[in-house]
């Protein structure tokens, strides 16, 4: 599989056309933030498509810098955090509150614990074969421990809600993370986000099959 800045570009371009067609499809404030997902996906894939171009130069390095810890902010920080609170907005159930509010507090936590570790290590890229190569010098047990959490918070929620079909989103992003580790275990970051990105198109059908009715939003 070649992974290219074309193919991170058109990700993108896709994406960003998915995200506006869900947030227009958007019922209530309570879907708005689950509805936003392609969107946020579609601008880290254009921000790896930049780092693609400018990586192989060495006349930009303060914006090559800018884009390594764009995308890796939106990948270790951002997402452990959006996942558990949108899906949290977007359970109606009371009985699935609870968990969801765990899982929330997991994902600060991992989110909170990531953004200190990319201020406090440094982290590089570069092209590897076909392949954004991410390099992170976090500590070894604070990586391990990293990623239990990191899933948690990531692909949980999505089977510890009450709407529709929304597990079969999270197989799909698990089966990703598998094939990612297994296949592109040097590039797992990069072409797992990738790999979820697309899969981040049924984020629309999902809205369009929910109902209407508002959840219950308060922490």
């Amino acid at each position: 599989m070649c992974f290219s800045a074309t193919a991170s570009f058109s990700a993108g371009i896709v994406l960003t056309a998915i995200g506006i067609a869900a947030i227009k499809k958007v019922q209530n404030p309570s879907q708005t933030l689950f509805a936003s997902i392609p969107l946020i996906f579609a601008a880290q894939q254009i921000v790896e498509g930049f780092l693609w171009l400018n990586l192989p130069s060495p006349d930009h390095p303060a914006l090559n810098q800018g884009l390594i810890y764009a995308f890796l902010f939106v990948a270790q920080v951002m997402w452990p955090i959006w996942v558990p609170l949108s899906i949290y907005q977007l359970t109606p159930k009371v009985d699935r509150k609870t968990i969801q509010k765990v899982l929330v507090a997991i994902g600060i936590f991992t989110g909170t614990v990531l953004a200190i570790s990319l201020f406090l290590f440094d982290s590089t890229a570069k092209i590897h074969g076909h392949h954004v190569l991410y390099n992170q010098s976090f500590p070894e047990s604070l990586r391990y421990i990293g990623v239990g959490f990191y899933l948690a918070a990531t692909i949980l929620p999505l089977y510890f809600s009450s709407v529709k079909n929304l597990w079969m989103l999270g197989l799909g992003i698990f089966i990703a993370y598998v094939v990612s580790f297994i296949f592109f275990s040097r590039y797992l970051l990069s072409v797992w986000c990738f790999f979820a990105a697309i899969i981040s198109v049924t984020v629309y059908v999902i809205i369009v099959k929910a109902k209407g009715k508002p959840a219950t939003t308060s922490l």
